[in-house]
């Protein structure tokens, strides 16, 4: 079989794009001075879409996501959702980091779960906890809804927390290296079942990895970045797989150019 072109995706400026980088430009100040992390980048989000930040440790993914959570001003540049500029958190967006201690330890899974409703009173305590059964049944928590997070597993733990995030119906689902820390096994498990649920659920995702494999099997559309200082080298469109392609030579073939396009040379190891 042939393998599929990568392509460029288009770089017509959707009408409405629903979350918009425009010039970001992100510094951080330190004993020895000013130092640039992001430079200059632009990318758009529509909804539905999956876009996956990819690029060399270093890079400023990271800095980005937490610019696009509202916890880091731009330097320069515009960042933008529904039109209107982020000045800071907010309950449109919802971050799931790789750290698997994201949950309260005095509190149940299903008041985990339920928190973020309740304390921001969007719901009362009865319907956050039905929104919250509805999440954690999605991720196949149904079983531990009343377990405390130090019975969980690793993997459990990162599946209340993106039960946490989908309970709360972002806009905008904010994710860093979230299976980064997981064994293969679970990892992979983890990255089927993210899948599943954007499909069921037309999620909108901003996903932050260093992984090759892992951002084709995620991503609609990947957004290459330079070494540090991050710069925008391409955005590549890698809708046409899923995890029925992982291992294929069609898959194995497009890693290999994006790896290429990344660190330059013809796909092969650095």
């Amino acid at each position: 079989m042939l393998a599929p072109t990568i392509e460029a995706a288009p770089q017509v400026k959707p009408d409405k794009p629903l979350f918009e980088a425009r010039g970001l430009t992100l510094d951080y100040t330190t004993e020895r001075g000013t130092v640039r992390a992001v430079d200059a980048v632009d990318f758009t989000l529509a909804e539905g879409e999956r876009l996956v930040l990819l690029g060399p440790s270093g890079c400023g993914k990271s800095s980005i996501l937490k610019a696009a959570a509202g916890f880091l001003a731009p330097s320069a540049g515009t960042l933008t959702l529904s039109g209107r500029p982020i000045t800071g958190p907010g309950p449109d967006r919802i971050v799931v980091f790789q750290e698997f201690d994201q949950l309260l330890p005095w509190k149940t899974v299903l008041d985990n779960v339920a928190f973020p409703l309740t304390a921001s009173r969007r719901k009362k305590k009865d319907e956050a906890r039905e929104i919250a059964t509805a999440a954690l049944r999605r991720v196949g928590l149904e079983r531990v809804l009343h377990s405390y997070p130090h019975t969980l597993s690793g993997g459990m733990k990162q599946r209340a927390a993106i039960a946490r995030a989908l309970a709360a119906s972002p806009d905008v689902l904010l994710m860093d290296e979230p299976f980064a820390a997981l064994d293969a096994l679970t990892r992979l498990q983890m990255q089927r079942d993210l899948l599943d649920i954007a499909r069921e659920t037309g999620l909108t995702l901003l996903f932050v990895t260093h992984d090759i494999d892992e951002a084709v099997l995620i991503g609609t559309r990947l957004h290459l970045l330079s070494a540090h200082p991050g710069r925008t080298i391409t955005t590549l469109d890698v809708s046409a797989f899923d995890m029925r392609d992982l291992g294929t030579a069609a898959f194995e073939t497009v890693s290999r150019r994006v790896h290429a396009a990344l660190f330059g040379g013809t796909g092969g190891e650095p």
